[in-house]
């Protein structure tokens, strides 16, 4: 169980959202700000970085939307829907167009695939908590 799921299983107040679905958004969250900065820093060393600038740029922008979204989504107490709502919408469109700039260099470099995967991921799963607060 990741740590997620259990602080939520012991905030002491209700709340409107699934648990389960919420813990599963932030570990996406968190899985996505870690491969794209890794993602970032492979680019980075490779041979051809000129070819991987906007990769890079896309990967820390990520990264950083992913944290913030992260942090949002974490605090319950008086929680603000009119907040939270565009939040996710910003980080579903950077993931988006990471996971898109990724997927064209994932044939040549491994760390761009891995990196496009964990965008998908987090990209559903703000999806699907977007979807449960309405």
């Amino acid at each position: 169980m990741s740590y997620a799921k259990q602080l939520l299983d012991t905030y002491p107040r209700d709340f409107n959202l699934d648990a389960g679905m919420l813990a599963d958004t932030i570990d996406a969250l968190s899985d996505c700000a870690q491969a794209c900065t890794a993602c970032a820093d492979d680019c980075l060393s490779e041979r051809d970085v000129a070819e991987l600038v906007k990769c890079i740029r896309l990967n820390l922008d990520c990264a950083d939307v992913c944290t913030t979204t992260l942090r949002v989504v974490s605090r319950q107490t008086e929680y603000d829907a009119n907040l939270t709502r565009p939040q996710l919408q910003a980080c579903i469109a950077t993931c988006r167009s990471c996971g898109d700039e990724c997927e064209r260099h994932a044939p040549m470099h491994q760390h761009c695939r891995v990196c496009a995967e964990a965008c998908r991921r987090c990209e559903r799963a703000c999806n699907q908590l977007l979807a449960a607060m309405r």
